[in-house]
């Protein structure tokens, strides 16, 4: 029997959900979205929470869900682009609670992260790899031997003076218009502080930014190898889904 997870990616303006299936290691059917309430609080985000469920009554087990915050033992730190009464609550026992199902939480940069080294572009790759999520910010996760060290956060780092997302994120390159030369300059400055710290092997290029990757590749210089993410906007539903599954 195919086992089939389901897996909810919170962003700050659509959920989406989507059936996995764990052995071919791909999306069934496609995604399915609905708005971010706002605000986005836990009273107004569970209903949806439950509204996407239903539409999947073929998941089994836990459900997982990719949230935009650091998350310890289910318990969520901070709040990113959500209500910050998020902060100290216990997203499971919450759904549980109201949903009456068991579910997971993991960041969102570290579903997509799951994803792409469990079946995307990082798949079979010993030592370092960390993905890079542009986006609204910037998202990271970070990987030794396939084992992900979570909550890593490294849109944070001071470069240049200026938190990282806040010079280098997709976002900034809209809002500065910035040509491909300009941001991927940002870029490699970014990437190159990452390298010296953390000597990867591997950097993993995401957000809907690496749907244009072979426009700007030839202008990104790293020691370490340098790919596009392979499922673009379904890697933190996908993440979540292997996260509900133990995978």
């Amino acid at each position: 029997m195919t086992r089939q997870f389901l897996g909810l990616d919170v962003g700050g303006s659509s959920i989406k959900a989507g059936l996995v299936d764990l052995d071919a290691g791909r999306l069934l059917g496609d995604l399915i979205s609905a708005p971010t309430p706002q605000p986005a609080t836990p009273a107004n985000m569970l209903p949806v929470f439950a509204g996407l469920a239903d539409r999947f009554p073929g998941a089994q087990g836990r459900m997982g869900i990719a949230f935009p915050s650091v998350i310890q033992q289910g318990t969520v730190r901070t709040a990113a682009n959500i209500d910050r009464s998020w902060i100290g609550a216990d997203g499971p026992a919450l759904v549980q609670r109201d949903l009456g199902r068991p579910a997971v939480f993991l960041n969102d940069a570290d579903a997509a992260g799951v994803a792409e080294v469990k079946w995307g572009a990082g798949r079979g790759t010993n030592g370092t790899v960390i993905m890079v999520t542009f986006g609204t910010g910037i998202g990271t996760a970070l990987f030794t031997d396939g084992k992900l060290f979570p909550n890593s956060e490294l849109g944070h780092m001071e470069v240049r003076g200026v938190e990282a997302e806040k010079w280098t994120s997709a976002h900034v390159r809209t809002a500065q218009k910035l040509d491909w030369p300009a941001w991927i300059e940002r870029v490699n400055v970014y990437l190159g502080q990452m390298y010296g710290l953390f000597w990867p092997d591997l950097f993993i290029l995401g957000g809907a930014v690496s749907e244009r990757f072979n426009e700007f590749a030839p202008l990104l210089h790293s020691p370490a190898q340098i790919r596009p993410a392979h499922f673009a906007g379904q890697a933190g539903v996908i993440g979540a889904a292997l996260a509900a599954a133990g995978a």
